[in-house]
């Protein structure tokens, strides 16, 4: 493949670690080549809880894509989730020197704006710029060249639990996976399933994943807000799973095959068969009851990201509405539930879009975090801003990004 780069996305989620391998066309065009799944059983909350469970999900997914893609992976770019994950708005003025706005300026107008206090234990994940002010001109996206004396920017900072960043990284390692970046994985989603004018008009991304619900508000081509709430479609499972008495894998199974978010899109003349433990026979219960337990429980997640919209203080600003991604967003009624009776905006499920290759492979809201990270780290590879971890001989772990250096300097 010698006129193009392979990029791998990982998705290391509660219930799911997926891995996609694209392909990048001298065009910037991702053609998906190859992808690959595994239960995932060492993660809670979108945390790292085992490492070894981790990793041996890892090695499967890795190795499912390797075989369909036909190739070697060796590096990835990984996505990081967790209720540990906080954003917050800075700004940064500098004077600038010699009356044209160069790089060396806007580097340090981000080192201003980067200048607040971060507890010991978090650090920087994302220094992301909303807008650049020059000379009290506002709305700038690219600040280079231009005549002024005072140069503003307004960012958004993520920050994350350097211990959770560090398992994260620790896991790949142990897959024998270097990593090429970490992205916070609502950043990911939204890369593979908005549209340039949705987040232009503003929009709010709500990926509904197992252990967390991620969100991130766009409004004039910037990210506005970013949060995680520490609950997913996981909950769901373990309300089926106890209300029904049935096992955790299959309630999983009952709750993407015959949920429902809305009790009255149900008809009442619908079974469904339960199966149950201890070599019991199955049961048959009537699909109505089983959209009367996934009802209240999908209304409280999607009640609570409205008032995380409301908190922000940007819900005004998304007239493109609310898209909806990640695997729980597969339940019918979600879409319904959400835009007619919790939001009041025009609210859509988002899958992934502008791919090429084995696109039809990945088209589900589930991937779209993976697709969403090999669309990051297609824009990196194809602008030149290819960064790659190192291994030494030693074990330990060089050449690293900067703002990473803190998260391996222990690791081994």
């Amino acid at each position: 493949m010698n006129k193009s780069e392979l990029i791998v996305g990982l998705d290391i989620g509660t219930t799911k670690i997926c891995a996609v391998v694209g392909e990048l066309t001298e065009t910037g065009v991702v053609d998906v080549l190859g992808i690959g799944t595994s239960v995932s059983t060492g993660l809670r909350k979108g945390v790292v809880v085992n490492i070894e469970q981790t990793v041996q999900s890892i090695r499967k997914a890795v190795e499912e894509a390797e075989h369909m893609a036909g190739c070697e992976i060796n590096s990835v770019y990984v996505g990081i989730a967790g209720s540990h994950i906080m954003g917050i708005n800075s700004h940064g003025v500098i004077a600038v020197k010699g009356g044209e706005v160069a790089q060396r300026d806007i580097e340090r107008a981000l080192d201003a704006a980067r200048a607040v206090a971060i507890p010991a234990d978090r650090e920087v994940i994302h220094i992301l710029p909303q807008e650049y002010i020059v000379d009290n001109q506002r709305g700038i996206t690219d600040p280079l060249g231009m005549a002024g004396v005072r140069l503003e920017v307004k960012v958004h900072i993520v920050t994350g639990a350097v211990s959770s960043a560090q398992n994260i990284v620790r896991s790949c390692h142990r897959s024998q996976l270097e990593v090429a970046d970490i992205a916070l994985e609502s950043l990911a989603s939204a890369k593979a399933v908005l549209t340039p004018e949705e987040r232009e008009i503003g929009v709010a991304l709500v990926d509904l994943g197992g252990g967390t619900t991620d969100i991130a508000i766009f409004a004039n081509d910037a990210i506005k807000h970013t949060a995680v709430l520490g609950l997913g479609g996981q909950n769901l499972s373990n309300d089926i799973s106890k209300i029904l008495r049935t096992p955790l894998a299959a309630a999983e199974k009952i709750k993407l095959k015959y949920g429902c978010a809305l009790s009255d899109m149900v008809r009442n003349d619908e079974y469904i068969e339960v199966p149950s433990v201890g070599g019991r026979e199955p049961r048959r219960l009537s699909r109505h009851a089983l959209a009367e337990i996934c009802e209240p429980r999908m209304e409280e997640t999607l009640y609570l990201v409205d008032q995380t919209l409301l908190r922000s203080g940007f819900k005004d600003m998304i007239g493109a509405g609310v898209v909806l991604t990640g695997g729980a967003a597969l339940i019918e009624g979600c879409q319904e539930l959400g835009g007619q009776m919790i939001f009041n905006l025009p609210t859509r499920i988002g899958y992934p879009r502008n791919v090429g290759g084995l696109k039809d492979v990945v088209n589900s809201p589930k991937f779209s975090t993976a697709v969403g990270l090999l669309r990051y780290g297609a824009e990196k590879e194809f602008t030149g801003q290819k960064k790659f971890t190192t291994r030494s001989e030693s074990g330990m772990f060089e050449n690293v990004l900067a703002r990473m250096k803190k998260w391996f300097s222990d690791i081994s």
